[in-house]
């Protein structure tokens, strides 16, 4: 199957660039960095990304692709990372489509190595800390374009570039005002047969057949002025951003929790959570302990035994666009007292506020709480079932309760994240002698968290409610009796709806955390054009061209919480690192204008990092050769040894619990485990059997931050060639090969395999990771969970070929007579040859391409790609532009035979996911010189996203899809106008 689905990807990526081909080629939307034969790059005298080198007609050797700024305004952006996430070597992170347990950021992943192996720069200089590296910082309208850098750069950066760089180079030096606003909305017809069977059949509501929402509004205001003398500029701009939610009920593929079902899985089903509306209560101790029980719906105080039929759908009310709304402002300032010293300056301010919902709050299973046997609230019939011959005793049995507020006063659960983040640098630079220059400034940044969490129950305060006595005949809590909590209010959960409206405002409680990261950096480069002074070799026409520099960082976090985030297993932390880096680079023409040798040069790069928290020095280094046999072909290769400290989050983070899609193989409603394969995991012989299963097969981990991380170490290696043929004016295009091979790596094993691994092989580390509820054995509540904080795993590598092109085709040449404008193609594809993971050393390694699921995480196909065909219409200055984006299929990891992946249930529904194609189109019109409007539809189509059971999706899934990669919202249109003053 997975060849299969490969051969399909290649024969579409062979469809693609063969088109290319047909027209002699493929816009600059998706640039390689590469000079064509007529027109050499003039890269400004400035810094290629990628490398500190100045000197004009540089070229970078690393594969570089470039997103200009008409690319964003054809796809309508209003949230850069989506920008990013089209392209086929960025895999989708935490962006806005994410919603419980969202971050409420926005990152990007290259490679899919991880967001933290990737540095995110402004006009080359770090954006934020690595970790709170939030993209929604940059407004896409100020983007005048972007550059991905997917080779390893941790030689010129430092050591978080290990996967590549994105740097946004930002449009300044504005001498007069634009504003550029945009609307947009999501239209999409829910006809999908298949999922709304399954709510019709569940008897839930079907959402609308026809559904507009989603409505996002950016509006940004820029203005400039040069100074008097044209030896400077000072630019200002302040933007909104907003986007309304959207939740999963508006969808047919979202409305419900899809479970698994039927022979080998071949269906799907409506299911949920077993927290339900009615009251689910496990009881833990007394004469019938083990039994699982559930209120009626009608209302009565009559306990059944629990079964499907009481599933509660959470779907509903969750997010699958989240609410947000931005602020940014800032500036840009310039000015060049003299050659030796230009001043320079920038401020920039991000304040993000969002919010994630998600179903309303419970008494969640996993609490073990304590009903008295004289309870007033309980029926006589539900006293002698809990506690028996103890009933109407002061006598505690032990219990977990599922009991979903629903009723009127029930309010969705609301995560109330805001972000805060500021960026200030300064620093001057200018010529020191003929052929050398200096640039020495100084960066600060913060980034602040503010999160509330609202509408959530407060345990302690649950736990106090279920303690009533009758009080001359009122049920009255204990602790007003004893006077320990004179607030308390009983809650009747032996009864469908039976809270008051005041035990809901009782029981919920908003918990509070906070979190400041701050980033200082010092640094000084000093560029050198030795050819000045006659250091070259004896073939080339260019000299030796240095750079050198030192760089001081800081990097420090605090994170702070309330006693009810505590007490939910939220940890406060804390700590700081510095680092000093010696760093240099020099570029050697080795031969230039000789026969069969156009060009021959070498790049190489060191840096040396001392961390205070580490013993030794680390150091990186990297060597490039280019070589151009002519200027119509150019050959690159590179090597870079990245040595990559562990930052300051996965050194500190706060130790926390969270949600993971796993199952429980020792829960009794599977029992997949035996008795001696459960007792690995921490099961006891009079647990074995009784153990309950993780509600909506969503059981528990503990992540955090680890302080004793060593780093880990990376080798990259890229060869490629560039085309410029001089017979084919305006075309180029680049294939490059990479491997990234990562050793060490920082990060967690997944609950999937930490569960595997214990039961099928008894490894003792593996089992060590499981903290079981030490009463009841589950794992999840707050005192049962698998450990994932952050450690030093095995190995990560990936290859394949990255494929771009770019060719303007003038109709005038194919027609007789006539001016049909020009056609403009621009083609970015990647092959991916391998994705390995071993997560500890010697434990065998598996490979994801082409596969998906609990283990794989996103889906990894073999090819992606994008084609944009644009024409320019001669007639009026307007273009017309269409896109296609191709997303390749994948096949289940579960399914797959490898002993790290492979599950003895076969799943039949979700075993492969078909290859996605994605039509857009996007129209501009330049009205007249002051004034720009522009128009689109993405997913021209509105295209349903695949349907995935729940329990298969792994890290970034939501709503039965993974939304990051495939389009949530259906068919999205907008408009736009930009306006110079």
């Amino acid at each position: 199957m997975r060849s299969r689905l490969a051969r399909l990807d290649l024969l579409a990526g062979a469809a693609a660039v063969a088109f290319l081909s047909v027209v002699a080629g493929v816009p600059t939307a998706f640039a390689q960095e590469v000079a064509t034969a007529d027109e050499p790059a003039t890269l400004d005298a400035v810094v290629v990304t990628g490398s500190r080198i100045k000197r004009p007609n540089l070229v970078s050797a690393s594969p570089m692709t470039v997103v200009g700024g008409d690319e964003i305004k054809y796809q309508g952006a209003t949230s850069i990372e989506s920008v990013l996430n089209r392209l086929p070597q960025v895999t989708a992170d935490s962006n806005e489509n994410g919603s419980n347990g969202s971050d409420g950021t926005a990152r990007v992943n290259l490679r899919n190595m991880g967001s933290s192996r990737v540095l995110v720069l402004v006009d080359g200089q770090r954006m934020l800390p690595t970790e709170t590296a939030d993209v929604n910082f940059i407004p896409s309208a100020l983007v005048d374009r972007v550059d991905v850098v997917t080779g390893g750069a941790s030689a010129v950066y430092g050591s978080d570039a290990v996967s590549g760089v994105v740097n946004f180079i930002l449009k300044k030096d504005l001498n007069g005002v634009r504003l550029d606003a945009q609307y947009g909305i999501a239209q999409h017809r829910n006809d999908s047969s298949y999922p709304r069977s399954l709510i019709t059949t569940a008897g839930y509501k079907l959402p609308e057949s026809s559904v507009t929402d989603g409505a996002r509004t950016d509006v940004n205001l820029a203005f400039g002025m040069n100074a008097p003398d044209g030896k400077g500029n000072v630019t200002f701009y302040v933007g909104y951003r907003e986007l309304k939610p959207v939740t999963q009920d508006t969808r047919d593929y979202s409305a419900c929790g899809l479970n698994l079902t039927g022979p080998q899985s071949n269906a799907l089903v409506c299911g949920g959570s077993s927290n339900n509306e009615y009251g689910l209560f496990s009881l833990l101790s007394g004469p019938n302990a083990g039994l699982t029980l559930n209120n009626t719906k009608d209302g009565n105080k009559t306990w059944v035994p629990y079964d499907s039929s009481f599933l509660y759908n959470y779907a509903p009310s969750n997010y699958i666009q989240r609410s947000d709304s931005r602020y940014t402002a800032g500036a840009f300032a310039h000015y060049e007292v003299s050659k030796a010293a230009e001043l320079y300056g920038s401020f920039m301010f991000m304040d993000d506020h969002t919010f994630s919902q998600a179903a309303p709050s419970a008494l969640f299973q996993g609490t073990t709480f304590k009903i008295n046997c004289n309870n007033p609230l309980m029926s006589a019939s539900q006293a002698a079932t809990l506690c028996g011959a103890t009933a109407g005793t002061d006598v505690n049995q032990d219990t977990f309760i599922g009991y979903r507020l629903t009723g009127p006063g029930s309010s969705p659960r609301r995560d109330d994240l805001r972000h805060t983040a500021y960026r200030i640098n300064f620093g001057s630079r200018g010529e020191i002698a003929p052929g050398w220059t200096y640039d020495a400034g100084f960066l600060y940044s913060q980034v602040v968290l503010d999160e509330s969490y609202k509408n959530n129950v407060d345990n302690a305060k649950a736990a106090k409610a279920l303690q009533v006595v009758n009080v001359n005949g009122t049920p009255t809590c204990k602790s007003v009796v004893d006077g320990t909590d004179p607030s308390c209010v009983p809650i009747d959960v032996f009864k469908y709806q039976g809270l008051s409206a005041a035990a809901y405002k009782y029981l919920y409680a908003p918990t509070y955390t906070h979190g400041v990261q701050r980033e200082k950096v010092l640094s000084a480069t000093v560029n050198g054009d030795l050819g000045q002074y006659g250091i070259k070799s004896p073939w080339a026409n260019d000299g030796v061209a240095l750079a050198l520099g030192v760089e001081h960082r800081r990097e420090e976090l605090k994170f702070e919480a309330d006693a009810l985030a505590q007490a939910a297993g939220t940890k406060e932390n804390a700590g700081a690192f510095s680092v000093n880096e010696m760093y240099g680079e020099m570029d050697l023409p080795l031969v230039q204008d000789a026969p069969f040798i156009k060009s021959l040069s070498v790049n190489a790069g060191y840096r040396t990092s001392k961390y205070d928290y580490l013993d030794k020095r680390v150091s990186t280094y990297k060597v490039e050769l280019q070589y151009a046999p002519t200027s119509d072909v150019r050959f690159r290769a590179s090597y870079n040894r990245a040595v990559r400290a562990a930052n300051i989050s996965e050194l500190f983070a706060p130790q926390s619990l969270g949600n993971v899609s796993a199952k429980d193989p020792c829960a009794m409603s599977t029992l997949e485990a035996s008795a001696a394969a459960c007792a690995l995991t921490g099961v006891t012989a009079a647990q074995y059997g009784k153990i309950l299963p993780c509600p909506a097969e969503t059981c528990v981990t503990q992540g955090g931050g680890n302080p004793n991380l060593k780093p880990e170490v990376a080798d990259t290696r890229t060869a490629g060639v560039v085309l410029t043929p001089r017979f084919l004016p305006g075309f180029s295009m680049s294939l490059d090969y990479f491997d990234i091979y990562v050793d060490k790596y920082i990060g967690s094993v997944d609950a999937p395999t930490v569960i595997k691994q214990c039961t099928e092989t008894g490894n003792p580390y593996f089992c060590s990771l499981f903290h079981r509820d030490p009463t009841s054995g589950v794992l999840f509540g707050d005192r049962g969970y698998i450990v994932a904080t952050n450690l030093n795993t095995g190995f990560l590598q990936t290859s394949g070929v990255d494929v771009t092109s770019n060719y303007r085709l003038d109709l005038s040449s194919l027609t007789k007579g006539g001016d049909w404008g020009s056609l403009d193609f621009s083609f970015v594809g990647t092959y991916l040859n391998s994705r390995k993971i071993e997560q500890l050393p010697g434990l065998g390694a598996y490979n994801c391409k082409g596969l998906f699921g609990p283990t794989c995480g996103q889906p990894n196909p073999a090819w992606r790609h994008q084609l944009r065909t644009t024409w320019t219409l001669p007639w009026v200055p307007a273009t017309i532009s269409a896109n296609w984006r191709y997303f390749g299929g994948t096949s289940l990891s579960s399914n797959d035979s490898n002993p790290s992946l492979h599950s003895p249930d076969y799943i039949e529904i979700n075993r492969k996911i078909k290859a996605y194609s994605y039509f857009d189109l996007a129209a501009t019109w330049k009205v007249r010189e002051q004034l720009a409007l522009r128009a689109g539809m993405n997913n021209a189509f509105d295209k349903d996203p695949p349907v995935i059971a729940a329990g298969l999706l792994s890290s970034f899934g939501n709503g039965n899809t993974y939304p990051g990669v495939y389009d949530p919202m259906g068919r999205t249109l907008f408009v736009g106008l930009t306006m110079d003053f």
